[in-house]
């Protein structure tokens, strides 16, 4: 009896799965495992394998988009990492995007995912007004670590969003980094956005992440 064309397609995916995972181990860092562990970037999973080497060995693998949804949902670090840089960005619909965002589980993959994958999606305005507005820590500062990457630093509509997502994580400091990378990329913009992040900044209500934010900006409009 012939196999349904799906149960190859499994198969495809998991040999493929196997094989990065076997050039992934090869790499493997238990100290640097251990270390993250610490710092509480849990994962069922993970092998201590560096970034660059994570994408490194990913881009071999070129772009499928079916690949990379089975890749993100392991529970291993190196394979959800590498499924940002083999994922098709302008295939991520909004109906899909409950999928990524329940793997945002620490601020790695926050940060891996804004740098590979949001900003070249054709719907990161809807992401950023989605992710912004989320109660979850890692979910909005992915946002906000894409939108600094992106044309959405020139949006004058996102930058006055910024207060509130500052009250909403008043003691967060990644979401501090995260909206010092959305203010510095607009202020270099252009006036209008320049105008736009000075008035924010004078009037943000008293946070440790508030703080954070007007120290660092404070040096950084000097230059």
């Amino acid at each position: 009896m012939r196999q349904p064309l799906y149960f190859f397609s499994m198969a495809d995916q998991t040999q493929k799965m196997i094989s990065l995972l076997g050039r992934m181990r090869k790499q493997m860092n238990g100290a640097v495992a251990d270390a993250m562990y610490y710092y509480g970037q849990n994962y069922g999973l993970n092998y201590g394998v560096s970034l660059p080497t994570i994408r490194e060995i990913a881009s071999t693998e070129g772009k499928d988009h079916s690949l990379a949804q089975y890749l993100y949902k392991q529970q291993v670090r190196e394979l959800r990492l590498a499924a940002l840089y083999v994922a098709e960005a302008e295939k991520i619909t909004m109906e899909e995007l409950p999928t990524w965002a329940e793997g945002v589980i620490n601020s790695e993959v926050a940060e891996e995912m804004a740098f590979a994958l949001l900003p070249r999606t054709t719907i990161l305005s809807q992401i950023f007004d989605e992710w912004s507005q989320s109660d979850n820590e890692f979910l909005a500062y992915a946002a906000l670590m894409a939108a600094a990457r992106s044309n959405i630093a020139r949006d004058t509509e996102a930058i006055f969003s910024i207060p509130a997502i500052l009250n909403r994580f008043a003691s967060s400091r990644i979401i501090a980094q995260g909206v010092v990378a959305l203010l510095a990329a607009a202020y270099d913009c252009d006036s209008e956005a320049r105008k736009c992040v000075m008035e924010i900044i004078s009037k943000l209500e008293e946070s440790p992440a508030a703080n954070y934010v007007q120290e660092e900006m404070s040096w950084r409009m000097e230059f």
